[in-house]
């Protein structure tokens, strides 16, 4: 990875809740609100936003782990507002808090955790290859 990249750095991306955003199953909607899978969607892309002006050229970065809680729903219209912060950062290993919240009320709509490993570009494609 290119140097620069520490604890505290964040990243905040901002969304609209729409309809494909719901809670569903098999395209049944359960609840028409923002949903837990939409959630762990962009807390993972703001995270990777983290690291992408990092990456050598050989490098890409994986996911590795995802914790979330989901604390409050969001109705479709909602602005979220989800930031993501590196608080440790080792080696090849980034970890993020990320939390999401309603920009018109400043309400958390949810928290968690994304970890990330960055590897040689090979070497991934090399451990797709034995699946």
């Amino acid at each position: 990875m290119k140097s620069g990249l520490a604890e505290g750095h964040s990243v905040t991306i901002m969304t609209e809740v729409t309809p494909d955003m719901h809670a569903q199953f098999e395209g049944d909607v359960v609840h028409p609100v923002y949903s837990t899978v939409s959630m762990v969607y962009h807390m993972e892309w703001a995270s990777r936003k983290i690291i992408l002006p990092y990456l050598e050229e050989g490098e890409e970065g994986m996911g590795a782990r995802v914790t979330v809680e989901h604390m409050a729903p969001a109705r479709t219209g909602s602005s979220l507002e989800i930031k993501a912060t590196v608080i440790n950062y080792e080696g090849s290993i980034i970890l993020t808090e990320v939390t999401v919240k309603d920009s018109k009320n400043d309400r958390i709509i949810g928290k968690g955790e994304v970890k990330q490993v960055v590897l040689p570009k090979e070497k991934i494609r090399e451990r797709i290859e034995k699946i």
